[in-house]
């Protein structure tokens, strides 16, 4: 069975840090492409940040210079460390697997985690 699952996720006040992990079990994790997106209340979910199977990241503006996504494909980990965070970065974390990098950029991925909250408060 191929699972997501995520952690880290807190309360913590504007301009501190926080680490996520999302574990994956039941898949090839190093062949597969990886990413994170949010989904703050009353809006819908958007891409934060994806890694290739081979480690390249991508990040939308937002975040661009805050958050750093990185993989350990021997512990089968995705981990999104978020910086310098914003009120506007509260929501909940969605960790997401596809082997196809695209689908993960399209947030059509075959796999998703349940969500770590995030709530960043001033």
């Amino acid at each position: 069975q191929v699972q997501l699952v995520e952690s880290g996720g807190g309360l913590v006040l504007t301009g501190g840090s926080l680490r996520l992990s999302c574990a994956a079990s039941g898949l090839t994790f190093g062949t597969y492409a990886m990413g994170w997106f949010r989904q703050a209340p009353g809006k819908e979910r958007e891409l934060v940040a994806t890694i290739s199977s081979g480690g390249s990241g991508y990040y939308v503006d937002s975040v661009k210079g805050r958050f750093t996504i990185s993989r350990d494909n021997a512990k089968n980990t995705v981990y999104l460390q978020m910086n310098s965070l914003k009120v506007e970065d509260t929501g909940v974390y969605y960790c997401t697997a596809d082997r196809n990098y695209v689908a993960v950029l399209r947030g059509r991925s075959e796999v998703w985690g349940q969500g770590t909250q995030v709530t960043v408060s001033s």
